[in-house]
């Protein structure tokens, strides 16, 4: 008996002291990432406004490929390192370097500036890895522990630039390897993003507000719909990522320089600008808005798909995940009145179906969208999710991503 009780003493002693040692550590890494994520947030709505308010800022956009390239030689790498890097981190244990943060943020900063068309959470992720590699060498952290380190840096500072911390915390935990979700790491994550989001929020960093949407009444018409819509956002997304891969193979087959590549993207970039307009240009989240709203060009997702393409393929730092909001907000709510659907209820389903297909993350992408839109429609935007990430097979944003389990059956070739 007594032997009995010491065991579950000891066990109860392992718990508290995980929880201790995590709850340190997560606020620890919420708190600096917040800030980090806040001033980084700051800095890149300035440089977006300066671009909107100046346009000749877009005539220099060579001048600003030149410096983002130049900041990756600096150390000695070269500039095609991504989200990538951070996935590769969680597969391998080889922590993020801090540089790497700090390459990111001038690159993302100065693609921004001058009208790349890209988002900020790619760069979010780095940022966040990389400014936890510290902790993690101060207290000598094993090397699982390194991992969940990790994943509270990318929690953080995706949850400090964007607001929705719960969301934030499971796509980290369930990015890299698709079909496990890390659930050790469940609480170091959400006690990073919120706190994160709490201290970005007192530095007055704001985070995305949807529009209100208007549900339809749940019928088996209306599910049937969902389902065509879901099905053509896995088409759709399918595209974007063909079009993005393909984009940085040829930029990397014909132009071996990198000096040169990015000299070649930012001339195609200018002239798409000047034959579409700047709508396209920046991360697009204004244009997704807008499509929630009912409000949207027929064609724009196939502009913001040609100039993120071209601007991540050519070696502009930032990220394709907002670019991914304005494609699939701008799809839906194109393509949802041909079904019958309201055009902004379309537009919110495809902002979520379409993230969902290229990131392959269905547990975060359901959690999205009750953080943006509520928890009144869920059962549509579950729904959507499970077959947009079922149909869009083994295509992924991040090449370092990890099919652990066949979306079909065991054993299935893909």
């Amino acid at each position: 008996m007594q032997q009995m009780i010491r065991e579950r003493e000891q066990r109860i002693g392992l718990y508290l002291k995980f929880f201790v040692k995590w709850t340190a550590l997560a606020l620890l890494a919420g708190a600096v990432c917040g800030a980090v994520g806040a001033v980084f947030h700051h800095l890149v709505e300035l440089a977006g406004a300066l671009f909107t308010s100046h346009s000749w800022l877009l005539y220099i956009l060579p001048v600003s490929g030149l410096a983002v390239v130049s900041v990756y030689r600096m150390f000695g790498v070269e500039p095609e390192e991504g989200a990538n890097l951070v996935i590769r981190s969680l597969r391998t244990g080889n922590p993020v370097p801090p540089t790497a943060a700090a390459r990111v943020f001038v690159s993302t900063i100065l693609t921004h500036l001058c009208g790349g068309s890209a988002g900020r959470e790619g760069a979010a992720l780095i940022i966040g890895a990389g400014m936890v590699t510290f902790f993690e060498r101060l207290f000598h952290l094993s090397e699982r522990a390194k991992k969940k380190m990790t994943m509270c840096g990318m929690s953080a500072l995706f949850s400090a630039v964007f607001g929705t911390p719960v969301a934030a915390a499971l796509f980290s935990m369930e990015v890299s390897s698709v079909g496990v979700l890390q659930y050790t790491a469940l609480y170091p994550c959400l006690a990073a993003s919120l706190t994160a989001w709490g201290v970005s929020s007192f530095l007055r960093t704001k985070g995305v507000s949807m529009p209100r949407i208007t549900y339809p009444a749940a019928s088996l018409g209306t599910m049937l719909r969902v389902t065509v819509l879901a099905l053509l956002c896995a088409a759709c997304a399918i595209l974007f990522l063909s079009v993005v891969h393909f984009a940085a193979h040829q930029f990397h087959r014909r132009f071996e320089n990198p000096y040169i590549r990015i000299i070649a993207g930012s001339i195609l970039l200018i002239i798409l600008t000047l034959l579409l307009g700047r709508d396209y240009n920046g991360a697009g989240m204004g244009i997704a808005i807008q499509a929630v709203a009912g409000q949207a060009v027929p064609w724009a997702f196939l502009a913001k798909i040609l100039l993120t393409a071209v601007t991540i393929g050519a070696g502009f730092k930032g990220g394709e995940i907002v670019p991914a909001f304005f494609i699939g907000a701008t799809f839906g709510c194109a393509v949802g009145p041909l079904l019958g659907l309201d055009p902004g209820f379309a537009a919110a389903l495809g902002l979520i179906a379409l993230f969902c297909s290229v990131v392959n993350c269905p547990a975060a992408s359901i959690v999205l969208s009750v953080e943006l839109f509520g928890g009144e429609g869920l059962w549509f935007f579950a729904a959507a999710c499970g077959l947009s990430y079922l149909m869009s097979g083994h295509y992924t944003l991040y090449a370092e991503q990890n099919f652990v389990n066949s979306k079909l059956e065991k054993n299935v070739e893909y």
